[in-house]
């Protein structure tokens, strides 16, 4: 592979007051604004300064641990709504979960979402993780890793379908004729399958996009498989470049089993960055942050992540022998597989690999200077690792404006990344095609007929 010669692409997750599991404690965190939408607006004009591509909110479907550990977040696609009409330019994207949701409300929202915005909408299709969701909603357990993947499959067709029920150019609006719209372009879905089924057609016509832009969060075998036939975006954690590299080759050799050129979907790490002046400033603040994670949050989070107990065992302690968590798991399992490759590589004390992970929450921790981090965001991109990433600042808001006042223009002079929008989609950001009518669907098609 030569020089690339595209810019990369950056996203703006706001989780909490910052990813850092305790980065709420952290005196210049921002949580008590954390259920006001001034905080979020603020969040967004500051991406938008950065001319990122968009921003991010992840969806959690429960509540846990709320005395000693922040819970609780505002529904995503509200939110974006009302941050719609304080920004003009940057993407949208929320996650909603295919396991506990209806396909006809997910379209319905999500097309309204691009309407609203004027073509800024991305829907982060996840299939959830936990009991804890199911229990709240009437089920008494989670559905199997595998099954929900067949699921998402099925409900993401659904979707896409009720999508296209309304062609481009549907609407006549002819007041003197008595035509509201073409009868012939807006068409019943009449879909019945193996667990979803809609009659149609969706009451929203067809927004601005085509599609919202469709982002997959996962790394694990059946996660690469359902992106490459359907994201358009995917969200990964990598710890290192070579791990990146594999990831990003594996996936795009996929595309070619759907008929799916490269570069049609993004690859974006997460990334949470400690900046600092200097190195030594840098470390010194990442430590402060560090010594906020109480003992209990570690044996908490590695005991439910690695589905076996630790609260016996000493924190200086390696991890000892155990059950493959893995194959225990019906949750994140590659961000367990990725948790067993730490401990197993670096030989780490649960005590460090507790922290480590939640310092970051499995993504890329990076302490240095804001140079520094530019080195690596470029190394990463020219090696093909990535084609940008998404950025996980461990405490908000500040870290955020640390990172557009300080990295984006160092990535902007070297020529790695815009100074200005050129489009008002976020597809234009993306460099992503407008999909034409069962564009999905082809591709499932393609994918059948290789296997």
């Amino acid at each position: 592979m030569g020089k690339r010669h595209e810019q990369l692409h950056l996203g703006a997750f706001i989780y909490y007051a910052g990813h850092h599991h305790a980065g709420w404690r952290h005196p210049d965190s921002g949580v008590e604004g954390m259920f006001d939408v001034k905080f979020y607006r603020e969040l967004a004009q500051t991406a938008e300064r950065g001319k990122l591509d968009m921003i991010f909110f992840a969806d959690l479907l429960y509540a846990t641990n709320v005395g000693q550990a922040v819970a609780g977040m505002l529904e995503p696609i509200t939110l974006l709504s009302a941050l719609s009409a304080a920004t003009e330019k940057i993407g949208l994207t929320a996650t909603v979960s295919t396991t506990y949701n209806e396909p006809f409300n997910v379209a319905r929202k999500f097309s309204s979402l691009d309407h609203i915005s004027g073509g800024r909408a991305g829907w982060n299709i996840v299939t959830s993780q936990l009991d804890i969701e199911a229990h709240n909603y009437g089920r008494p357990e989670h559905p199997e890793h595998g099954l929900r993947y067949e699921m998402a499959r099925e409900f993401v067709d659904v979707v896409t379908r009720l999508w296209d029920s309304w062609e481009d150019g549907a609407l006549v609006l002819d007041r003197q004729a008595n035509q509201f719209a073409d009868e012939a372009k807006v068409k019943p879905v009449d879909y019945s399958g193996q667990w979803y089924s809609t009659k149609g057609p969706l009451n929203v016509p067809r927004s601005p996009q085509g599609y919202p832009v469709l982002i997959q969060a996962g790394s694990s075998e059946p996660g690469k498989d359902f992106a490459a036939s359907t994201g358009e975006v995917i969200f990964t954690a990598q710890q290192s470049l070579e791990s990146a590299k594999a990831f990003y080759e594996s996936v795009n050799n996929k595309l070619g089993d759907y008929g799916r050129e490269r570069g049609s979907l993004k690859i974006m790490p997460g990334l949470s960055p400690v900046l600092g002046a200097t190195e030594e400033e840098a470390k010194q603040r990442f430590q402060e942050l560090q010594k906020l994670i109480p003992e209990s949050a570690i044996v908490g989070f590695l005991s439910a992540f690695l589905s076996f107990d630790i609260s016996g065992y000493s924190l200086d302690e390696q991890l000892p022998d155990i059950p493959d968590p893995v194959e225990a798991s019906n949750g994140m399992k590659s961000r367990v597989q990725l948790i067993m490759d730490l401990a197993r590589k670096e030989q780490l004390s649960m005590r460090d690999l507790g922290r480590r992970i939640l310092g970051a929450r499995g993504h890329l921790q990076f302490v240095g200077t804001p140079e520094q981090l530019a080195d690596l965001i470029q190394l990463w991109f020219e090696e093909y690792g990535c084609d940008g990433f998404n950025i996980m600042a461990p405490v908000l808001p500040g870290g955020l404006d640390d990172f557009v006042n300080l990295v984006v223009p160092i990535l902007q002079k070297r020529g790695l990344f815009r100074k200005d929008y050129t489009g008002n989609t976020l597809r234009e950001h993306l460099g992503l095609v407008r999909p034409s009518e069962h564009h999905f669907r082809k591709a499932h098609l393609v994918g059948q007929e290789q296997a």
